[in-house]
């Protein structure tokens, strides 16, 4: 269990690695832990990474490339998918973390 950050709560997984660095890990908590922790924390942002490109390329760019560069339409396009992909996953996170369901 993490110990309470209060509002660095959001930069637990970089506060982390600092401390794990440093070897100053939090009370209740070992060096493998933290490293264990780190770790899924890292598959959790290269999978997120890897929906969000797969998501919004699909939803954005036409399927017949016709130019070897993103047009506006698909750059506008993909800047709003990208800023909605962050916000929806952001607050599904509060939410998980206040023991709420998320709709």
């Amino acid at each position: 269990m993490l110990p309470d950050l209060g509002p660095l709560r959001n930069h637990a997984p970089l506060l982390l690695g600092l401390m794990a660095a440093n070897n100053e890990i939090p009370a209740g908590l070992d060096k493998e832990q933290v490293l264990g922790m780190l770790g899924m924390e890292m598959e959790y942002k290269v999978e997120l990474f890897n929906r969000l490109a797969m998501t919004c390329f699909n939803k954005c760019v036409d399927k017949r490339y016709k130019e070897p560069e993103l047009n506006m339409g698909e750059n506008s396009c993909i800047d709003r998918c990208v800023s909605k992909y962050f916000l929806v996953n952001g607050i599904i996170g509060q939410m998980l973390s206040a023991g709420q369901r998320p709709m």
